[in-house]
């Protein structure tokens, strides 16, 4: 059975915060492997993510928050930070009605289906932050599957290029795995 949007959100709060927990401190303000973004401006956009997540958990629309750069979205320390939002994502999750239904840009749309971009997000986002701080990070191959079956619908222009979510896909080298082969169709190098 493929796994829901809620269990992959929250597996994604656990990698994520694996991967936070190892970044040397000084590795926060070195470039992420998302261009023109240190790895706190990850964080901060992450940040964002999970205030999305929480609020749609809560039956709400959520809102976003507006900053220079997404780094100064990061208040305090930032695994403190990170856990903080975690703990509030986890919070509301408990009892949340996922098939709760929802006016979104795309149409109706249940909390489930909202959930799933968070979520997906977690494992990208600990792959930027990971390579960047030299840390072997791989995205499981349910994961992928998850992404593709509920990423691959969704119309090319709204998906890549400007204003969507990811860049032109990459190119992935022939001995790509399955993780690396995924991060390329993300838009990142992979290696």
């Amino acid at each position: 059975m493929a796994p829901t949007s809620d269990v992959i959100f929250k597996r994604g709060l656990d990698r994520f915060g694996e991967v936070v927990d190892q970044v040397p401190d000084a590795a926060w303000d070195q470039p992420s492997r998302c261009e023109g973004w240190s790895n706190l401006d990850v964080l901060g956009h992450l940040s964002t993510a999970l205030g999305m997540g929480a609020a749609l958990l809560r039956g709400e629309q959520p809102t976003w928050p507006e900053a220079d750069r997404p780094a100064d979205l990061v208040a305090g320390e930032p695994v403190a930070f990170y856990r903080q939002a975690a703990d509030a994502c986890r919070h509301a999750l408990e009892g949340a009605d996922l098939d709760l239904e929802m006016d979104t840009p795309m149409g109706t749309r249940t909390v489930a289906d909202r959930l799933a971009f968070p979520a997906i997000d977690l494992f990208v986002h600990a792959w930027d932050i990971g390579r960047a701080a030299d840390l072997d990070v791989s995205i499981p191959d349910d994961v992928i599957e998850f992404a593709h079956g509920y990423l691959d619908p969704i119309p090319t222009e709204m998906m890549r290029g400007p204003g969507g979510a990811f860049g032109p896909e990459a190119d992935a080298p022939p001995d790509a795995t399955p993780s690396e082969a995924f991060l390329a169709w993300t838009g990142r190098p992979p290696r």
